[in-house]
């Protein structure tokens, strides 16, 4: 620890900035400085950042690093990941770093340009475990470089994105990763795990074969020991008996000696004849005791090299079941990483083509209600003038021929005005459909919510083409009425009167045409709600045989699945089998045991 805040403050000194106090008290702390250094909540200067990460790739002893909340100043309080030069050297740092294992970057401020530096240094690190980047600014550019990191990086297991704007599917893909992660290193685990049991159960049947080895050639010299002894102590006991003898028969020959010297004579020559057989028999009991200790000794040397040999065969047969499992689980990896991205090619396709039929959806919905709007405008016109009209009828009917003429030549003006309005509100509107074609584009993300607005003003249009309906029938009413009192006034107006008529009846039609065109609208309207319908019907349809795949694809996995547990349930069957005959070749009677019974 002293020599990596000796680097600190050289390196500090050598960007001409004098090494931070927070951070050299860090670094003298005593207990948790070899585990993990804390710099939470810390104002962290630019030149303490390049240090930290030049100083990451060789000379940081550290397994975890806690940096959130940390600032470059006092000023700019939680934007570590605002200074781009600053990080690019922490991330290469973290990308040469092969001790640290848990990293914390929450409240940095850290953007997608950030998060996809980060991901670069993902899949250089190999040994990172736990990754915090919640409350930053990563956003959906940086969740798609942390998913593609994923793919490569097989060793980070947690990762905290919450607070970043990232998506729900990217979120859940993630997850997915890093529980593949998490598998694959428990499967890892248990795989050393087995080989390192049975390689000291192997290592431990050798021993005990050596053992027992040993055992039988110290239990051979003991015998061989024990036969020479006992064979010597066979010749002293015959020569002791033969002096006995002797001395018994000298003291016969001293009493007797001249009366039995024939006799003492035949005598020695049976003597010599049984001791001559005697040695005979003692040397061919040795032969035979010698033949019967070689081929005990062969068969020993036979069954060592046997056992040798089926720890041989034993250890060909555990190196296969590896490679076997190696390969095993390589397909499976692959076929599941296969099974994933074609789900995600179809989740793709069917997203776009959701959003092809909702954008073109909200294309018509928009040009009718367009359309509606500027026929609502034209006929609140329309009726404005025409009340107009009547009241300026009611009150010039008692003035002559020229009244009627100037009311005319009004009529005329509001047309012409009208028709300018008209034009001006057209090009108004399409700028203003310009505008929300502009719009709409950079709002995909919000089809729905103005799918759902757009249903309520198509109700609306229909509610107020109803109640322009409604208005439209009281001025016929209206315009009858007119047309009786003008029947009941003078002979001398009726022409002026029927020329008013005329217009207005002109007026009328239009007005059914236009009531016309309002219902040709509420037949496309209606026609759009049910093309909208079976566009919903269609896309539960494909939803529902997405769904079917997907369930299809999950049972193929959960077969897998079961193959591969059969398979490991198999290997350990095998691995207790050749455990258990180990043992019971192991736990037999010992080969001393029946030559000491021989």
């Amino acid at each position: 620890m002293e020599r990596f805040r000796r680097e600190y403050a050289r390196l500090c000194a050598a960007a001409g900035a004098a090494p931070q106090e927070a951070v050299l008290r860090r670094l003298r702390e005593p207990g948790g400085a070899r585990a993990r250094l804390d710099l939470t909540a810390q104002s962290l200067s630019l030149q303490t950042c390049g240090a930290l990460g030049r100083l990451l790739p060789g000379a940081a002893p550290f397994a975890a690093l806690a940096l959130g909340d940390c600032g470059l100043s006092e000023e700019e309080w939680n934007s570590l990941g605002m200074w781009e030069e600053g990080f690019s050297f922490f991330c290469q740092g973290l990308a040469a770093n092969n001790f640290l294992q848990r990293l914390d970057l929450r409240n940095n401020q850290i953007n997608h340009q950030g998060a996809g530096e980060l991901a670069v240094a993902l899949t250089q690190n190999a040994c990172l475990q736990e990754l915090d980047l919640r409350w930053n600014t990563i956003g959906l550019l940086g969740g798609r470089a942390l998913l593609n990191c994923l793919h490569r990086n097989k060793t980070l297991k947690r990762l905290e994105l919450a607070g970043n704007n990232v998506p729900g599917d990217i979120l859940k893909a993630v997850e997915q990763a890093l529980d593949h992660n998490q598998d694959r290193e428990a499967i890892l685990s248990e795989a050393q795990n087995q080989v390192y049991i049975l390689n000291k159960e192997v290592l431990n049947l050798k021993d005990e074969k050596n053992k027992q080895f040993l055992d039988l050639m110290d239990t051979v010299d003991k015998q061989k020991e024990e036969k020479a002894k006992s064979e010597r102590l066979q010749m002293t006991e015959a020569a002791l008996a033969l002096s006995e003898q002797k001395v018994h028969n000298l003291g016969e020959l001293l009493n007797a000696m001249k009366q039995e010297q024939t006799s003492v004579a035949e005598c020695h020559f049976r003597e010599l004849q049984q001791q001559k057989q005697e040695s005979a028999d003692r040397e061919g009991k040795l032969l035979h005791d010698l033949s019967a200790a070689s081929e005990k000794n062969l068969l020993l040397r036979n069954q060592v090299d046997e056992l040798e040999r089926k720890c041989k065969v034993q250890q060909d047969q555990l190196f296969q079941v590896k490679q076997d499992l190696a390969n095993t689980t390589a397909e499976l990896k692959l076929r599941a990483v296969q099974a994933e991205e074609r789900l995600e090619m179809e989740k793709r396709r069917f997203k776009q083509s959701l959003e092809d039929m909702e954008s073109l959806r909200v294309k018509e919905v928009d040009h009718m209600t367009q359309h509606i709007e500027a026929s609502e405008r034209s006929m609140q016109d329309r009726i404005q003038r025409l009340e107009t009209i009547r009241i300026s009828l009611e009150e010039e009917l008692s003035q002559v021929k020229a009244a009627a003429l100037a009311e005319r030549g009004q009529a005329e003006e509001e047309l012409i005005k009208a028709r300018s309005q008209a034009r001006l509100e057209e090009q108004q509107r399409l700028e203003h459909l310009k505008e929300k074609l502009r719009l709409m584009t950079e709002s995909r993300d919000e089809a729905q919510n103005c799918c759902l607005k757009q249903k309520e003003m198509v109700a609306e249009a229909q509610a107020k083409a109803k109640q322009l309906s409604l208005h439209a029938d009281g001025l016929r009413r209206r315009l009858e009425e007119l047309q009786q009192d003008l029947n009941s006034k003078e002979e001398e107006k009726v022409t002026e009167v029927n020329k008013v008529k005329v217009e207005l009846q002109e007026q009328i039609g239009h007005l059914e045409a236009e009531r016309t065109a309002q219902d040709g609208l509420r037949e496309k309207i209606a026609a759009l709600e049910r093309q909208l319908k079976a566009l919903s019907n269609n896309h539960r349809e494909a939803l529902l045989d997405k769904e079917g795949e997907i369930s299809l694809l999950l049972e193929k996995l959960r077969m897998k699945e079961a193959e591969i547990s059969r398979v490991r349930e198999e290997e350990a069957q095998r691995a207790s089998f050749l455990q258990n005959a180990i043992m019971a070749y192991v736990q037999g009677p010992p080969f001393g045991t029946q030559s000491s019974r021989k």
